[in-house]
């Protein structure tokens, strides 16, 4: 699955622990079959939300043992030997679904987000839970990487909205937050628009500095990672920050590009891993 979409960083790669590798994927795959329910395709809202509720009941059903409803087998039969095995917590898994069903809502009803606050209590369950799983089966309970690693994933989710601005911006989905735009003078006409006027290049500047700010305070985690794990989540590091890069190339005006990873950033991202 993870080679049918773009991700601006390694999933379950070679430098992963090749024990770790399938639960990391069936992770992978539960998160991103639930976040592709929630924002692909042509479905209404409503259906969206049927299944987000009907993946959440197979979700409960597999964590007590019992057989799931047999609607995505690609997605509940790897998990639930895995969840078994190495007693991922559900609670964190459940704070995924809970997210896409916010954020079908919110698209549904073309609301955005008030202030900064609000849109980290969203990456709290939208993308904290992913750093969370992952530590577990690292066996990292340790409450400061644990926040170094929340760090690490709401930079990244960050990054991902300023990244996708010309993408969600069309479809309804405002992630700038409403007191940041009205302190930058931007109104939601000149948003939807795609307007790259200089007032909307500082905010978005303001918010991917925020952004690379949290990434760099969550990035010395990947030295406290041993092994090839560690190895993994410095090149997930240095992914968010390249991207971060090549918005800053583009002075900003990511309401009309969507900069991406290619190949030819591999040899760079590497270098970077290996200086951190």
């Amino acid at each position: 699955m993870a080679s049918q979409h773009y991700e601006n960083f390694p999933v379950a790669s070679w430098l992963c622990p090749p024990h770790l590798r399938a639960p990391i994927a069936a992770i992978y795959t539960f998160a991103r079959t639930a976040d592709d329910i929630a924002d692909e395709g042509i479905a209404p809202a409503i259906q969206r939300l049927e299944h987000l509720a009907a993946m959440k009941a197979d979700l409960l059903r597999i964590s007590i043992g019992e057989t799931h409803s047999g609607q995505w087998p690609e997605v509940f039969e790897p998990l639930a030997p895995q969840l078994r095995q190495f007693k991922l917590p559900v609670d964190l898994l459940l704070d995924l679904l809970d997210a896409f069903a916010q954020d079908v809502a919110k698209s549904r009803d073309h609301a955005g987000y008030r202030n900064h606050p609000e849109l980290l209590d969203y990456c709290r369950r939208s993308a904290n839970p992913i750093g969370r799983l992952l530590l577990h089966l690292y066996q990292v309970n340790d409450s400061t990487l644990l926040q170094m690693s929340d760090q690490i994933c709401s930079a990244l989710q960050l990054i991902n909205f300023w990244q996708d601005l010309s993408r969600d911006q069309p479809l309804g989905r405002f992630y700038l937050p409403q007191d940041e735009c009205a302190r930058f003078n931007v109104t939601p006409g000149q948003l939807a628009a795609g307007e790259s006027s200089a007032a909307v290049r500082s905010l978005i500047r303001a918010q991917v500095d925020r952004a690379k700010a949290m990434m760099l305070t969550g990035a010395p985690l990947a030295k406290r990672i041993p092994g090839r794990a560690g190895w993994e989540l410095r090149l997930v590091v240095q992914g968010g920050l390249r991207i971060i890069d090549k918005i800053e190339h583009l002075n900003y005006a990511t309401v009309t590009v969507r900069p991406t990873i290619t190949a030819w950033d591999a040899p760079l991202m590497l270098c970077r891993a290996i200086l951190m």
